[in-house]
């Protein structure tokens, strides 16, 4: 696979068009490089007037290959910047390894030049390590939000498609970042210019920001029951510090007994093994993800003690969870 286009305007020619700039983290997605790069490309060719340029680059300047085997070659290291140019950075849904102090700076200049930054998917990770999201309002896909959430407590991490925070752009990934990248053709040239680039790639309708990006708890468990779907909802919604039985059952407002008898008719199980199975299901990825110790893994999933989480862990899973450690 090679980059779009290898020709970027230098500041004169740029004046009437966006430079956009795409930097591939090692675990980029080709999934939402394509879908950001396609959007720009069905926007230029609206009406044929040249409203975006854009570049993809690596921070050496060579090739990458995404994790499933797709290999990008990219159109040069990181460049200059310019202070109009957007900036997106492209990773995946695994641990990102380390960014580099190169990369780290080149973003920090870059917001100094009040370029607007942006993150596909993972790409969140490298703007939080960065320091440039503090106090900040974030989209970040949803197997990467309680790591993101964990290792920066001072960044408020939604579950949105994506959030638009002034120049700061984020996206979970995905078919989002099409949704994203109309929006934001929509604001730059309007509504007509956006429909009409959706009308190239065949998007119907781009869905806005603040929609949820998993299914509704019908659409994930089949469940149709309004109190029984709530209080689904504030299981997962409170992992860290898990509420009791019957804190769940008055704020749903039904008995404890009622509420075991509608996790027993449409779940099979009861109140107690489905919180149970969120809680180690969310420290699994905590384990994957980041470099936590076991201890605050087990706090962080609602456990008092490490011996207890590792006892309940191994039961659930088959293994320890030094174990599923993969590192």
């Amino acid at each position: 696979m090679t980059s779009p286009i290898r020709t970027f305007p230098e500041a004169a020619e740029a004046e009437s068009a966006c430079r956009c700039i795409f930097l591939l983290l090692p675990t980029f997605s080709p999934l939402d490089l394509s879908s950001a790069v396609a959007a720009l490309e069905a926007a230029n060719k609206h009406d044929g007037t040249a409203r975006y340029h854009w570049r993809v680059v690596s921070e050496d300047g060579l090739s990458v290959t995404a994790p499933n085997g797709l290999g990008v070659a990219v159109d040069g290291g990181l460049p200059g910047l310019l202070r109009g140019d957007m900036i997106f950075v492209c990773g995946g849904q695994g641990q990102e390894p380390g960014v580099s102090l190169k990369v780290l700076g080149w973003l920090r200049k870059a917001q100094r030049m009040g370029a607007a930054l942006g993150a596909l998917g993972g790409g969140v990770l490298a703007l939080a390590r960065s320091g440039l999201l503090t106090g900040r309002q974030v989209s970040a896909h949803w197997a990467l939000r309680a790591v993101l959430a964990e290792a920066h407590p001072d960044v408020e991490v939604k579950n949105s498609l994506f959030t638009m925070d002034g120049k700061l752009i984020t996206c979970a990934g995905g078919t989002a970042t099409i949704d994203m990248m109309l929006n934001l053709i929509s604001d730059h040239h309007g509504a007509a210019v956006a429909t009409g680039a959706a009308d190239l790639m065949v998007c119907s309708s781009a869905r806005k920001g603040n929609q949820d990006q998993t299914v509704s708890e019908y659409g994930r468990t089949g469940v149709r029951h309004e109190k029984l779907a709530a209080a689904l909802s504030l299981m997962r919604s409170n992992l860290e510090e898990p509420l009791t039985p019957g804190g769940i059952s008055d704020l749903v407002g039904l008995s404890v007994r009622q509420l075991e008898r509608l996790f027993s008719k449409y779940l099979q199980t009861t109140p107690k093994v489905y919180y149970t199975k969120l809680r180690l299901d969310y420290a699994r990825s905590l384990l994957l993800q980041t470099n936590m110790r076991i201890i605050d893994v087990a706090l962080a999933a609602g456990f008092n003690s490490q011996t207890h989480f590792a006892k309940v862990y191994r039961r659930y899973f088959g293994k320890s969870p030094h174990q599923e450690r993969p590192f």
